[in-house]
């Protein structure tokens, strides 16, 4: 008998391919983890986005705030701080006004002339801009105070480019 005659149904070989059944299953497993993935990992791009926009909202809040905490209370207080305090009884009056008084960017010199910065204003000894710097942020720098001769209030926001505002506070005290 020759080797290349039928010996029945039993004989025949599978040669390769899917059957109907593993290709629906293989298409139901991979359905299940589309849906897994595109609502539960990919969604963590865009928090690490907003993470990263938060972290560059605290490195520019902080580099305002270490300029300002450079600079002296008051207008009218010794230039190196101590004695006499503006506002003491051997001191000249705080100053009630919060703004510059006609100094420029790099001119400065106490820390009510930080009200109203914001981030069209050139950064300090810089050509640059806080816009240039920080494209998308916004800036605003208030400074307050209920008692001039005790203390300010400097409130920092930072709006995020996606409208996200942040405040940072710091309370800087008349010694």
């Amino acid at each position: 008998m020759p080797a290349n005659v039928n010996k029945g149904p039993k004989a025949l070989k599978r040669t390769g391919g899917f059957t109907l059944v593993e290709l629906v299953v293989g298409m139901l497993v991979l359905a299940i983890a589309l849906v897994l993935l595109s609502s539960m990992l990919f969604p963590q791009a865009d928090r690490a986005a907003m993470t990263l926009q938060r972290v560059k909202s605290a490195e520019l809040a902080q580099s305002v705030l270490n300029e300002i905490w450079g600079k002296r209370y008051d207008e009218h207080s010794n230039i190196n701080g101590g004695v006499p305090a503006c506002g003491s009884p051997s001191g000249q009056t705080c100053s009630t006004q919060m703004g510059p008084e006609g100094e420029g960017r790099n001119d400065f010199d106490d820390v009510d002339d930080y009200h109203a910065l914001d981030e069209t204003q050139l950064m300090l000894n810089s050509s640059q801009r806080y816009l240039d710097r920080y494209p998308g942020f916004k800036l605003a720098v208030e400074v307050s105070s209920a008692a001039p001769e005790v203390n300010k209030l400097i409130a920092i926001h930072v709006t995020t480019p996606q409208g996200e505002v942040i405040t940072y506070h710091a309370v800087r005290s008349n010694y």
